[in-house]
């Protein structure tokens, strides 16, 4: 059956796509800034040649801006013309003069602000018509992009509903977009995220009309039971099942002008973990899509992780490069993976440029559950990270206080490739976060180079029985139980190391307003949660605050609706927050695809107080991605350190580093004013617990 799925079938493929070069296709301009990640083709390459490996060093603060905002800013800065825009940690779109740092403009002061992650905007232009578009909560905006006013026009008033393209289904469901939409004529296709566990949405990919707002056309990830694909659900009804949902695309598309076709990696099915009420391979989810994007029609796809029970969705967006196989040029696709894979196809027919092999993994052992018995791994090229199976004894950290009970979780851990999740703890290396991450894959698109930064941190998975019917749990307490726990734990103390607060004493730490806005709108990667029922909040704001929680159900009800849970994110990770494992924990590669062979790995990052202490450099977790120029550099912020580096592209060398006022979880972008070239990164911190920040700052060399 999956071979069937996965062969071409060519006649339909002619009758919905011409190969032939539309004459009127300008070739990519490598010299400018315009869209995310650098352009459609998300290669985050720049032709520019001013800043060289031999002046490099020379390096200076250009600008800083100071956003009103203290946060996460993940977004890669676009630059049209001379205006720089971006967005905050609080979702303002702002304009900046991109060789100043002036503000211009800001929108979003007069709408509920939310304490949410954005990667940034998209660019369109007709004419004297200039729009960006970008995203806070469900909405969909368009605005002057000169002015920063809204335009009216647009959907309801300037604005568009996203959820508007899955219907009353979506009705009191949480739902955003953390990253830019891709613009192609005059249709922005749009990436959403929803939740998941049970009760997410379909994770639709939509596309809407530019000008108008509406909606153009839907792909169903899940599909409807008459549509193919139904046939690797057991239940044909799937979709309209309220428990089951996503697919969704969170991480980004890569477009192909040319031919008009969109690259889009499905995130996985929801709930995570325990997948007995989806049982079945789930297409489209954890798949690449390629679809005509004028239609939104399904040209070919693969799938990479079959019935995901471990979150693998793909956690970047394609790069779209040219592959040299014996003399001749082939239009590739790639995709990296937090599995530390990456896969490489032949862009218009979907054939993969390297084998492929279905390998035996292991069956679960939970009652309902029926994992895959095989999963799709490509022969080459190798891991860019390490993997569990590698994991022995003298892989546990030398750093690490408590090393014995490590060695203890190691020797009871099931550490096999694809383990599904059981009652006994696995270790997930690369973690659930990923080796590769959402800031995206470096390409030298002709030559067929990428550039990836891994993060080497495992994790923890572990299920419990889900039997006890919690009748003596006053209401607050049952709500908390149901969507709370498995990331602030049963005791509320959290795991601050991963990123969850602890929920004690909260009443000293946020007032009720605050706490009820994050419950409805969620923060950061937390999602919202406005399905709750408002008798349901209010218990649960009581019970959060410590005030008396005495409302009893009649009617007592079992917290989640599911035979087994997840028991909460946990990081494999010692007493000091550090990876739990030997170094390095966070490492860069670059990897030739033509031969799917390595040209060199090195640690990326450090851990300050070792190296004070006079140990080898650790390298460290890492988030956002790097850029690669055609003459030799790659520039990369993304470490938990706090610095901006560039390095050698062609070695791996380091030439240049600078300590920036917070940490830059996000990837830079490089851009040309008036002759000068200029290198601009978010500086927003908070993650991972380090400094928070609010800064963007830009580099050039005087």
């Amino acid at each position: 059956m999956r071979s069937a799925l996965y062969l071409v079938n060519f006649l339909a493929f002619l009758l919905v796509f011409n190969c032939q070069q539309n004459s009127s296709f300008k070739p990519r301009d490598y010299s400018t800034w315009r869209s995310y990640q650098g352009g459609p083709d998300r290669n985050q390459y720049s032709t520019l040649s001013e800043i060289t490996l031999d002046n490099v060093t020379e390096l200076k603060v250009a600008w800083i801006y100071e956003s009103p905002d203290f946060g996460q800013m993940q977004m890669n800065p676009i630059i049209i013309d001379t205006i720089l825009y971006g967005v905050t940690s609080r979702l303002r779109a702002i304009a900046i003069h991109a060789s100043t740092g002036k503000e211009i403009w800001r929108f979003g002061d007069s709408l509920k602000l939310r304490a949410s992650t954005s990667r940034g905007v998209a660019y369109w232009e007709k004419g004297n018509d200039k729009r960006i578009l970008y995203t806070s909560g469900p909405y969909l905006y368009a605005l002057n992009a000169l002015t920063g006013e809204s335009i009216k026009s647009f959907g309801d008033k300037g604005k568009v509903n996203l959820s508007s393209g899955l219907g009353e289904i979506a009705m009191g469901s949480f739902l955003v977009s953390n990253t830019p939409g891709t613009v192609y004529k005059d249709i922005i296709v749009m990436p959403i995220r929803v939740p998941e566990d049970i009760g997410a949405l379909p994770g639709n990919i939509m596309a809407f009309n530019v000008i108008t707002g509406d909606l153009e056309w839907t792909f169903n990830t899940i599909p409807l039971s008459e549509e193919e694909g139904i046939e690797t659900w057991e239940d044909r009804n799937s979709h309209t099942n309220p428990l089951i949902g996503a697919g969704n695309n969170w991480s980004g598309m890569a477009l192909d002008e040319e031919r008009g076709i969109i690259y889009i990696p499905t995130g996985s099915a929801a709930p995570d973990f325990y997948g007995g009420i989806r049982k079945g391979d789930n297409l489209y989810t954890d798949c690449l899509l390629a679809l005509d994007v004028n239609t939104g029609k399904r040209l070919w796809h693969f799938q990479m992780v079959y019935h995901d029970l471990w979150d693998r969705d793909p956690p970047t967006p394609p790069n779209l490069i040219t592959i040299t196989r014996n003399g001749k040029k082939i239009p590739a696709v790639s995709q990296s993976t937090k599995q530390g894979y990456v896969y490489v196809f032949n862009r218009i027919t979907g054939e993969p440029l390297f084998d492929i092999n279905e390998v035996p993994v292991p069956i679960s052992t939970l009652v309902g559950e029926e994992a895959s018995k095989t999963q799709p791994i490509p022969v080459k090229p190798k891991p860019f990270a390490r993997q569990s199976t590698e994991l022995n004894d003298d892989d546990i950290s030398p750093y690490a206080e408590n090393r014995e009970a490590f060695l203890e979780l190691l020797k009871h851990s099931d550490k096999r490739l694809y383990a599904p999740p059981s009652l006994d703890p696995m270790i997930l290396f690369p973690g659930l976060d990923g080796a590769a991450e959402w800031g995206g894959t470096a390409a030298d698109p002709e030559e067929g180079i990428v550039y990836i930064n891994s993060q080497e941190a495992p994790w923890v998975i572990q299920m419990e029985k889900n039997d006890t019917r919690v009748k003596n749990y006053p209401l607050g307490k049952q709500t908390y139980m149901q969507y709370c726990v498995t990331c602030h734990q049963k005791d509320r103390s959290g795991v601050v190391q991963s990123g969850f607060p602890s929920l004690i004493d909260l009443k000293s730490k946020k007032s009720k307003n605050e706490v009820a806005q994050l419950i409805k709108l969620g923060k950061g990667m937390m999602t919202g949660f406005p399905q709750i029922p408002p008798k349901e909040k209010e218990a649960l704001m009581h019970f959060l605050f410590d005030e008396p929680d005495t409302i009893l159900p009649k009617n007592p009800k079992i917290t989640y609706p599911l035979a087994y849970k997840y028991m909460g994110y946990k990081r494999f990770l010692d007493s000091k927050g550090r990876p739990a494992i030997s170094p390095p924990w966070g490492t860069m590669h670059a990897i030739d695809l033509n031969t799917g062979d390595f040209k060199w790995s090195i640690i990326l990052g450090d851990t300050p107080e070792l190296k004070e202490q006079g140990y080898p450099q650790t390298g460290c977790e890492n988030y956002g991605g790097p850029i690669v120029t055609e003459n030799g550099l790659l520039f990369i912020g993304a470490t938990k350190d706090g610095y901006f580096r560039a390095f050698n592209k062609f070695t791996g060398a380091l030439l240049w580093e600078y300590q920036l006022p917070a940490p830059a979880f996000a990837t830079p972008a490089m851009y040309q004013v008036n002759g000068k070239q200029y290198i601009a990164i978010a500086c927003g911190g908070e993650k991972l617990g380090t400094p928070i920040g609010n800064k963007i700052v830009a580099f050039s060399l005087n």
